[in-house]
């Protein structure tokens, strides 16, 4: 099943200092380098940026911090800003790929409907601390891949492949037909501590306010729900996301006796 790989045109930038180096370490197309003039660099991470950006035969262009504001829409740039061709999704082929290439059963995260992008790069970079191979988004009503999203991932969007496609729906059931065992979360459910996530496992997260659609609640072979004890009976999509995740971690990489 092939993803629509349909990007927006327009230019986009990756803001920050760590998330520019990822970038710039990445195979990833890159434009043009933006450095503020007279930026101060007590870490050297600057000049590592500056060197990074040479050997790609970068444009660089120093420039005031007002032009560095204006292209970061007045968020926290640290004096560089990257300028990108706009972010590319992967096909569900390639998750399976990267998974094989990384040697482990794949262990993927499907968001539906994330509209927050803070939340999104959240769990992006979760994700890639631990093991996740990839991510699945819908195209509509979801917020995608930009720059507020690169910016929160520190980095992690370089590294785990992001497909977007039209119908979760019919991308859950491509995925059981290849072998995975499909888990949802809700407030009812098996407790998430006894989650086994061995073996080729999709895990799907709701979104903010409304949870995961009825239509693909009928589709997953487990719900799983996080306990919790205070008044407030929800977590952020992001915190749940974690919680989650990390307990896949746990259940495929044990601690040894």
């Amino acid at each position: 099943m092939k993803n629509d790989h349909e990007e927006s045109q327009s230019e986009e930038f990756i803001i920050g200092r760590h998330p520019v180096v990822a970038a710039l370490k990445s195979d990833n197309p890159v434009n043009k380098l933006f450095v503020q003039s007279g930026a101060k660099d007590d870490d050297n991470i600057i000049s590592e940026i500056m060197n990074l950006a040479h050997k790609k035969r970068l444009v660089i262009s120093k420039v005031p911090k007002q032009k560095l504001d204006k292209l970061a829409n007045n968020q926290n740039h640290q004096g560089v800003v990257l300028s990108i061709a706009a972010f590319k999704y992967a096909a569900i082929d390639d998750l399976f790929a990267h998974s094989e290439k990384a040697g482990m059963a794949p262990f993927f995260v499907i968001l539906d409907n994330i509209e927050d992008p803070h939340n999104l790069g959240s769990i992006i970079r979760t994700a890639d601390a631990a093991g996740v191979t990839g991510i699945i988004i819908p195209k509509h009503r979801a917020v995608g891949l930009t720059a507020t999203v690169a910016k929160t991932s520190a980095g992690a969007i370089e590294r785990v492949p992001v497909a977007r496609v039209t119908n979760l729906s019919a991308t859950v059931k491509e995925l059981k037909e290849r072998g995975l065992w499909v888990f949802g979360t809700d407030i009812t459910g098996t407790d998430y501590r006894r989650w086994d996530a061995k073996g080729s496992v999709a895990v799907i997260i709701g979104n903010e306010g409304k949870g995961i659609s009825p239509l693909l609640k009928k589709q997953v072979d487990e719900m799983l729900t996080i306990p919790m004890v205070g008044d407030i009976q929800s977590l952020n999509a992001s915190v749940a996301a974690s919680v989650l995740i990390y307990q896949g971690y746990n259940s495929r990489h044990p601690l040894g006796k």
